[in-house]
C-alpha cells in the first residue's frame, strides 16, 4: 500500500492523468485549473517519467498540440478553465468529428459563482454542443478516477472526452494513495488518411454520422458505470420525492441527508451527464412522484429528463438561475421543496449564531486591489495623468484592477483591449472626432491573443496608444512564465521571444520601453506617443518592471522608508487616483497616513503627491 498523501483536487486530476498513461500534457493557466500542470510536473520528476509538458501560449494552441499527439496514437490531455474552452472551441468541434487514434482528454475547470471568471458558463453544455462525452466529478478522488477513465474511453471510442471538475473539486484537498506511475509504451505513429484528417465538408457529413454512433455506444457504457452513476432506490418502493444531482451538489446533498437521517429521500448521482444515461434516469423517475434536480451552474440534467410536470429545478424556479450551490443554498432549496410537498422539513441549519454574530460586526468590505508596489498602479496613474479624457480599454489579468484608479473603462475578454481600442477609434473617426484611446494589456495576455488584434489594427490604420504592462510573469494565475522569459513549464530553457520583436513584427514603428516606477518619464513618453499616433499610427509602450510578488528583491532592490508629513492637505490624490493599500485616511490625525507593515518601499507615492507631503523618512 502506497503511503497516503494530501492532494489538491487539481493534483488529483494530474495524478489520474498520469495513472492513465498520459504522455503529452499541455495547458494555459487560469483559475481554477492552474495547478494541474505544476502538480503533474512534480509527479513526473518524482517518478522520472518521460511525459511531455508545456505551458502553451493559449488554450487553442494547447488543444491543437494535444490533439496532434492523440492523432499519432499517444495519450494526451490539455487543461484550461471554462472560459478558456471558448478559445479552444473551434478546434474542439472539429476534433470531435475527426476523432482520435490515442486518447485525448480536455480538462475544463468550471467556476460557479463566478469567483475569478468573466462568466460562470457550464462546460457540460459545451460538451453537448461539441458532441463529446463529459465526466463530472464530485470529489478529488473521483476526479482522479475519471481522469484515467477519460483517457481509456477516448482511446476505446476514438473520440475526445471532457473532464469538468468545478472549483470546489479543484481546490478541495483529500488524502489519496497514489499507485506506481510508469511510462506508457508505444511510439508515435500517425497513419496518413487525408479523407479523415483533412476532411472536406462533404466527408464531414459522414464523420458526423460516425460521431453520433460513437456517442450512442458511449451512452450504453455510461448506463453501466455504477461507480459514477448510481442510486439508492429500494426495489418496489414508491417515493414522494427523489433527488437527482451531479458534481459537487451531489456531495453536498448527500452530507445534508446523512446529517438529517433522511433515508426516505433517494438520490441518483449522475457523473456522466453527456451522453445522458437515459435508462438509469428513467428508472429513478418512475419510482418517484416528484424529483428535485441539483446541478450547477446551469440546467443540463434537467433538460435531459424532459418532464416539466414532475421535475423541480432551475426551470421551475426552485433552484436559483445563477450562483454557486453552496451548502446553505442547497439546504434552503431542499427545505422549501419538502414544505411545498407536505413532507417533513429539514431542521434549522447549524451555525446560525455564528453567522448572525459575523453579520453584526459590520466589517468593512474591501474591494480587490493591486498589491503594494505593483508596477501596474504606477502605469495607470501615469496614463490617467497624461490622458484624463481618453477611453481606457483593458483586458483580463491583475491589471483589470485599474478599475480602482479610473483607468479601465472596458474589459471584454482576452485580447479585447486591442480590438476594442481599434473599434472605438474607427467609430469616432467616422464622425470626424479625434478621441484619444489608451489600451492596456498584460505581457502574458498579449502573447495569448494580442497579436491578431494588433495586426488587424495596424492593417486598418487604427490610431491609439497600446501600453503592454510587462511584469515578467503571468501573475494572476500563479506566476507561470511567459514566452518572453524563455523558461518552459518544467523549468528548462526554451527560446525567449521578446515583446519588442513581436510588436515590431506586427508592423508597429513606435515601440518604446519604460520603467513605470519613473512616473514622470512614463507621462512624457505617453505624450510623445500620442503625437506619433496623431501623425503616423499606433504607438506601443512596454511598461516593464518585475512583479513585486514573483521578484521581491529585483522589483524593489533598495526599499525606501516613506512617511506622510503634516504638510498633507488631504487632496486625496494618493488615495483616489493612486490607491496604494499602504496609504489610508487616519481619523485621529485628520489626514493621510501610512501602514508600514504593508509598504514595500517602492517610493512611487513620493512622486505622486502634488504637495510634497509624502517624503523619504
Amino acid at each position: 500500500m502506497t503511503k497516503e498523501e494530501i492532494f489538491l483536487g487539481n493534483g488529483a486530476v494530474a495524478l489520474g492523468l498520469l495513472e492513465g498513461g498520459c504522455q503529452v500534457l499541455t495547458s494555459y493557466p487560469g483559475t481554477p485549473s492552474s495547478e494541474i500542470l505544476p502538480e503533474a510536473i512534480r509527479l513526473i520528476r518524482r517518478e522520472n517519467l518521460k511525459t511531455y509538458v508545456e505551458w502553451s501560449t493559449n488554450e487553442k494552441v494547447a488543444l491543437d498540440n494535444a490533439f496532434a499527439a492523440a492523432a499519432a496514437g499517444k495519450r494526451a490531455a490539455c487543461c484550461m478553465k471554462q472560459v478558456g474552452l471558448n478559445v479552444a472551441s473551434d478546434s474542439l468541434m472539429s476534433a470531435a468529428y475527426l476523432g482520435t487514434t490515442g486518447g485525448l482528454v480536455i480538462v475544463s475547470c468550471d467556476d460557479p459563482g463566478p469567483h475569478s471568471s468573466q462568466t460562470e458558463q457550464d462546460t457540460r453544455l459545451m460538451a453537448r454542443l461539441a458532441k463529446v462525452p463529459v465526466l463530472d466529478p464530485s470529489s478529488p478522488e473521483e476526479a482522479r478516477q475519471m481522469a484515467a477513465l477519460a483517457l481509456e474511453l477516448s482511446e476505446e471510442f476514438s473520440v475526445p472526452v471532457i473532464l469538468r471538475p468545478a472549483i470546489r473539486v479543484c481546490h478541495a484537498r483529500q488524502g489519496l494513495s497514489p499507485g506506481a506511475l510508469k511510462d506508457r509504451e508505444g511510439p508515435a505513429s500517425f497513419q496518413k488518411d487525408p479523407l479523415r484528417w483533412a476532411a472536406t465538408p462533404r466527408y464531414r457529413l459522414v464523420l458526423h454520422g460516425e460521431l453520433n454512433r460513437k456517442l450512442e455506444a458511449v451512452r450504453k457504457r455510461f448506463e453501466g458505470l455504477s461507480s459514477h452513476n448510481h442510486h439508492d432506490l429500494e426495489a418496489g418502493r414508491r417515493y414522494p420525492l427523489g433527488i437527482i444531482a451531479g458534481g459537487v451538489p451531489w456531495a453536498v446533498v448527500r452530507d445534508i441527508l446523512a446529517e438529517e437521517g433522511r433515508g426516505d429521500l433517494p438520490v441518483l448521482k449522475i457523473g456522466t451527464p453527456f451522453p445522458f444515461p437515459e435508462e438509469t434516469a428513467r428508472l429513478f423517475m418512475d419510482a418517484c412522484d416528484k424529483v428535485l434536480v441539483l446541478e450547477e451552474p446551469d440546467a443540463v440534467i434537467e433538460y435531459f429528463l424532459r418532464d416539466g410536470g414532475k421535475v423541480r429545478g432551475r426551470l421551475s424556479g426552485h433552484v436559483p438561475p445563477q450562483g454557486e450551490l453552496v451548502p446553505e443554498v442547497i439546504h434552503g432549496i431542499l427545505d422549501r421543496v419538502l414544505r411545498e410537498d407536505g413532507l417533513t422539513p429539514l431542521s434549522e441549519p447549524g451555525g446560525k449564531e455564528v453567522r448572525d454574530l459575523v453579520m453584526g460586526l459590520e466589517l468593512p468590505v474591501r474591494k480587490p486591489t493591486l498589491c503594494p508596489g505593483c508596477p501596474h498602479r504606477a502605469s495607470f496613474f501615469a496614463i490617467r495623468k497624461a490622458w484624463p479624457k481618453a477611453i481606457f480599454t483593458s483586458d483580463i489579468g491583475c491589471y483589470t484592477l485599474g478599475l480602482n484608479q479610473g483607468a479601465v473603462d472596458t474589459c471584454l475578454d482576452m485580447g479585447a483591449a486591442i480590438t476594442m481600442a481599434s473599434g472605438f477609434y474607427q467609430a469616432y473617426r467616422q464622425d470626424g472626432v479625434e478621441q484619444p484611446v489608451v489600451a492596456t494589456i498584460g505581457d502574458s495576455t498579449f502573447y495569448h491573443s494580442g497579436t491578431a488584434g494588433l495586426l488587424n489594427a495596424v492593417y486598418n490604420d487604427a490610431r491609439f496608444i497600446l501600453v503592454i504592462l510587462d511584469n515578467l510573469t503571468t501573475a494572476m494565475t500563479g506566476m507561470q512564465p511567459t514566452p518572453g522569459l524563455g523558461i518552459r513549464a518544467d523549468g528548462s530553457r526554451g527560446k525567449a521571444v521578446s515583446l519588442e520583436r513581436v510588436v515590431r513584427g506586427c508592423g508597429v514603428d513606435f515601440v518604446e520601453v519604460v520603467d513605470p516606477y519613473d512616473v514622470g518619464a512614463m507621462i512624457s513618453l505617453l505624450k510623445e506617443a500620442q503625437a506619433h499616433v496623431r501623425d503616423k499610427g499606433i504607438a506601443v509602450i512596454i511598461a516593464r518592471h518585475p512583479c513585486v510578488i514573483a521578484y521581491r528583491e529585483e522589483a524593489v532592490p533598495r526599499p525606501i522608508r516613506v512617511t506622510v508629513t503634516e504638510e498633507c492637505k488631504e487632496c486625496n490624490i494618493c488615495l483616489d487616483r493612486f490607491g496604494c493599500p499602504a496609504l489610508y485616511h487616519d481619523e485621529e490625525l485628520g489626514r493621510t497616513a501610512l501602514k508600514p507593515h504593508l509598504c514595500n518601499g517602492c517610493g512611487v507615492c513620493i512622486q505622486v503627491c502634488p504637495k510634497g507631503a509624502i517624503v523619504e523618512a
